[in-house]
């Protein structure tokens, strides 16, 4: 029951093992914002390449296998179930006939009806439950493929960020783009220090989140009586707890620290030391510049 553990996800690791480690965190968000919007009204072939684009940062950014290998493992196998889900599910409605005029009373009319079926299979029984008939179009098959690739996208695109930048550089990061914000008297300094705090309990969050999975192994819950519904309002429900759980150990953490005469730190004492190596000048530069074009692709291939 202790797999939450052996999988490193949102967690930072320390270490000097990786080009990635010394990127500037600005950079590193731009990234991950690019990988968060660009599948958004994208093709397939766009969001494949940037399923396709995050192997290949993960396998040569030189992290042991260790940190990443079994989250990028389980979460790949949670895409593709996910989207075989999408992918059997009906996507597309079948076209009304319209009885008004035949095609063949209109002269030298051509009919063109192509199948978007890729195949299908007719009814069958799985474990004494009566299934099918399945059919898998063409605009199933796009839907699967999306649903796969976001969340592999998020979800692995983020992780690879917050294991490879300490807090309070992505805190820096996040508070520097959004600084014109305290021209409108926005506490910007609170807010991120709020997040800093936030950061720091999610290994707290997962372990509450386990005990809940324990629990419920515990209770042997049958999910079957309970229907698909009550299942799927069961899981919201523990989407809720984790989010609530998440904003109240913050605000706790930020009212104790007050309370013991804490004050907030400014953004300079967060200022990570990798920003003003200029041993690092020219990987920041070239991270830049693939930025760009991955922004200049994005606009020429991807659009659907």
């Amino acid at each position: 029951m202790d797999w939450l553990q052996n999988i490193p996800i949102g967690q930072y690791v320390s270490g000097k093992d990786s080009w990635l480690r010394v990127i500037d965190p600005r950079i590193k968000l731009s990234w991950i914002l690019l990988f968060l919007l660009s599948p958004i009204l994208a093709n397939s072939i766009w969001r494949i390449s940037t399923v396709a684009l995050l192997f290949v940062i993960t396998f040569c950014s030189f992290l042991p296998l260790r940190i990443w290998g079994r989250s990028v493992g389980f979460l790949f196998l949670l895409s593709l179930l996910i989207g075989c889900l999408s992918i059997v599910l009906p996507a597309s409605e079948i076209a009304s006939e319209l009885t008004i005029r035949g095609p063949n009373e209109i002269p030298g009319a051509l009919l063109n009806t192509p199948s978007w079926e890729i195949f299908r299979v007719g009814s069958f029984n799985l474990g004494g439950i009566s299934l099918g008939p399945l059919i898998v179009d063409r605009r199933s098959a796009e839907l699967g493929i999306k649903t796969s690739s976001l969340i592999f996208t998020v979800i692995h695109s983020v992780n690879l960020m917050l294991i490879t930048t300490p807090p309070e550089d992505l805190v820096w990061a996040i508070r520097y783009f959004f600084y014109p914000l305290t021209l409108l008297g926005i506490p910007l300094d609170k807010l991120s220090f709020q997040l800093l705090l936030a950061l720091r309990f999610l290994p707290l969050v997962q372990e509450e989140l386990q005990n809940l999975f324990r629990a419920i192994g515990v209770r042997a819950i049958d999910f079957r009586k309970l229907g698909f519904k009550t299942t799927v309002s069961l899981f919201v429900s523990f989407g809720e707890r984790l989010l609530s759980n998440i904003l109240l150990r913050a605000e706790q953490g930020a009212d104790s620290l007050m309370l013991k005469e804490g004050i907030w730190l400014s953004s300079e004492k967060l200022r990570p030391s990798i920003v003003i190596d200029s041993r690092y000048l020219w990987l920041n530069i070239g991270s830049i510049f693939l930025l760009l074009m991955a922004i200049v692709l994005r606009c020429m291939y991807g659009t659907s």
